[in-house]
């Protein structure tokens, strides 16, 4: 039921300093004041808010542990519910125990993301807001983490809610005109509101073109390393990610399967994939390892297209330049420390050649920076600054507010009546409506709360 107290280890399974186990509903301090005795002797309930309260857990008579209990009383916390964290010895048989002696005393088992959506159906957070936590615990670099801080402090929702009430005083203007045709109001809608519709379209245009860049600062971009075997592609990854993590022989076909990590580049996340030397061979396993490169070079955000420059170019290189998409590539000339023989004066599907030495680590930075440049269309230093969408459910929500105003403007320049009008402005709210959760179904709530983890 929603009002059971629900409670859950929230810190990471496994030995540490400090696990802690939440409780948050009604009965959090009795459910307490079962099991804990304050060194101070006071009575639980009768512990100020916004304190943390040295003392003793115990079952019975049996002590389980000595803890710091911290007290937050309704409203003004994260769920709006009593909240009460018992900070425990963080090994993983002490807050298990702990929490099992919670749950015994009254308190049931959270689901995950229970307590953000509670926050949220209590009025504590908006939908944006409760996705924004789940993207911060997951933020894989600064700005990851700063796009999410930015809709966890409510911006995209205030976006959100002013694009509406433009709506709703167009939607006023309209009804007026159905409703009281005596009133003799003849525009249909005046133009200073047509100028707030253009500039709410405009606005949602690019909040929605927004998203690609969002995506990649939030998810990544899959960048595929590719080229024949042994033109240095496991040493470029090595060498990118300052580390000996892909295995390097001059025997060729060394690399049977794909190798991903991640790194960081000026705040962008790149998943860098290192795929097996693509050729044809008699060897099963190997040849395994080729399909999955093939496939990884039509599936990857961008593509390091790695050329031997000590070699002429071979037709195994032209199967795989026919291959390439040149819109996504970049080309790398690696060896450069040996004698130059590769011409490449007649590839020009590739726009961008970086000259390397993989194994001398000479011009992988010149690469990371090309690498930013070719991914971004435009400076994104400041992206901290601007409202960026990185979430397919907004972007999808924004889309059908877009094409409901469109479909607006076209009643309005083929006359059409005005109820169509009435019906589509209704159409962009309720799309709205959906970015921040005022219109979710239970299932889409299940679906987003399910993605986080126990205990938060």
């Amino acid at each position: 039921m929603m009002f059971d107290t629900i409670a859950a280890i929230s810190t990471p399974r496994g030995e540490g300093g400090i696990g802690i186990v939440r409780l948050s509903g009604d009965e959090s301090l009795g459910i307490l004041s079962k099991i804990f005795k304050p060194k101070s002797k006071k009575d639980v309930k009768d512990i100020k808010s916004y304190t943390i309260n040295y003392g003793h857990i115990y079952d019975g008579d049996e002590l389980i542990d000595e803890v710091l209990v911290s007290v937050m009383k309704a409203p003004n916390t994260y769920t709006r519910e009593d909240i009460v964290e018992i900070n425990c010895h963080g090994g993983y048989l002490i807050t298990q125990k702990v929490l099992e002696l919670v749950l015994k005393s009254g308190a049931k088992i959270a689901e995950p993301g229970e307590f953000t959506r509670r926050a949220f159906l209590n009025g504590r957070l908006d939908l944006t807001q409760a996705e924004a936590v789940i993207d911060l615990i997951h933020g894989k670099t600064d700005k990851s983490i700063s796009l999410s801080l930015n809709n966890l402090r409510g911006d995209l929702r205030d976006q959100i809610n002013h694009l509406k009430k433009i709506l709703l005083d167009v939607a006023a203007h309209v009804n007026v005109v159905l409703d009281y045709p005596e009133e003799g109001v003849d525009e249909p809608i005046p133009e200073h509101l047509i100028i707030e519709l253009h500039n709410v379209k405009d606005t949602i245009t690019k909040l929605v073109e927004s998203y690609d860049k969002g995506k990649m600062i939030k998810e990544g971009i899959k960048t595929a390393i590719v080229g024949k075997p042994n033109v240095g592609k496991s040493s470029l990854l090595n060498s990118i990610l300052r580390e000996e993590r892909a295995i390097v022989t001059s025997i060729a076909g060394t690399t049977r399967d794909t190798i991903e990590e991640i790194i960081n580049i000026k705040g962008i996340p790149l998943i860098m994939v290192d795929t097996a030397g693509i050729r044809k061979t008699q060897d099963e396993v190997e040849n395994i390892g080729v399909q999955k490169s093939k496939k990884m070079l039509k599936e990857a955000d961008l593509v390091l297209f790695v050329l031997d420059s000590s070699r002429d170019f071979s037709d195994e290189d032209r199967e795989i330049y026919d291959s390439i998409e040149s819109e996504k590539v970049i080309g790398i000339l690696n060896k450069i420390d040996m004698e130059k023989k590769l011409d490449i004066t007649n590839l020009t599907k590739v726009k961008k050649w970086i000259e390397i030495s993989a194994l001398e680590n000479i011009g992988i930075d010149t690469l990371e920076n090309e690498i930013y440049n070719f991914i971004l269309s435009e400076n994104i230093e400041d992206s901290s600054e601007k409202l960026i969408i990185t979430n397919i459910r907004h972007k999808s929500a924004l889309e059908k507010t877009k094409k409901s105003i469109e479909n607006i403007f076209e009643t309005i320049d083929m006359g059409y009546p005005m109820d169509l009008i009435a019906v589509d402005l209704n159409d962009a709210l309720d799309s709205l409506s959906e970015v921040t959760g005022e219109i979710s179904s239970e299932d889409l709530l299940d679906h987003i709360f399910s993605n986080f983890c126990v205990g938060k």
